[in-house]
């Protein structure tokens, strides 16, 4: 069973370690309903559908470009930090590691069944994506609860604000600029309603809230109303 929190034999968090870690539940949050909805959003397509194969294909292959990227910004900013602030985290930290490695399996499995699916939008070119993406989910199942449960309250305790804000900046980063309002529009829309206001007030300064609202927003639905067929 995991545990949450390092054993005693960890040194104490160094000075001014304590940090807000809410931010990767709301990722976290955004990762399952996407994920969520997509064997919907596949089974949907009619056979030999190509245009909608090729606009719900190229979503779910998004998904997986933005999974992996959020790993690969956990793999190479999080995990030596974290090892190096509480060491008795070390087996969960390898945890970790071999269930993004379980994770990338599945991702590249995905990826590469989609382009025959998004050319031909057969049912047959869409049971290999389904299938991959079962395994996504299985893995996401086990892999997203075992971090919350196993790591934010150990980086909670003994990472600094600014150390565990260096994770959300590379996160950022592997973000392509057209698609920043879209994953934004998502993230807004997985958050219940009554937290939404408040978490725009704590988390998008100023200038993002306004791009987003005379910009963004329209950017996002369209994406959206092409999505589930719902466009004009």
């Amino acid at each position: 069973m995991a545990h949450a929190l390092p054993s005693t034999g960890d040194p104490g968090p160094a000075e001014g370690a304590g940090c807000d870690t809410s931010d990767m539940l709301v990722i976290h949050r955004l990762i399952r309903s996407s994920f969520d909805e997509a064997p919907g959003l596949i089974d949907g397509v009619a056979d030999g559908d190509r245009g909608r194969a090729e606009i719900v294909g190229a979503h779910v292959d998004a998904l997986a470009t933005s999974l992996h990227g959020h790993h690969h910004s956990e793999d190479t900013v999080l995990w030596d930090e974290l090892e190096r602030r509480a060491p008795s985290c070390a087996i969960h930290i390898g945890r970790m590691r071999a269930q993004h490695a379980e994770m990338a399996e599945h991702l590249a499995e995905l990826q590469a069944a989609l382009p025959a699916w998004r050319s031909s939008g057969s049912k047959a070119d869409a049971a290999p994506v389904r299938a991959a993406l079962d395994g996504v989910l299985a893995s996401l199942g086990v892999h997203l609860p075992d971090e919350e449960t196993s790591i934010l309250p150990v980086a909670q305790r003994a990472m600094s604000q600014k150390a565990w804000d260096r994770l959300g900046e590379a996160g950022r980063a592997s973000v392509p600029k057209d698609k920043v309002f879209i994953q934004l529009g998502f993230i807004l829309d997985s958050i219940p309603e009554a937290e939404r206001q408040k978490w725009k007030q704590d988390f998008l300064p100023l200038p993002a809230r306004v791009l987003y609202a005379i910009v963004g927003r329209r950017q996002y639905e369209r994406y959206r109303a092409r999505l589930y067929g719902t466009a004009a």
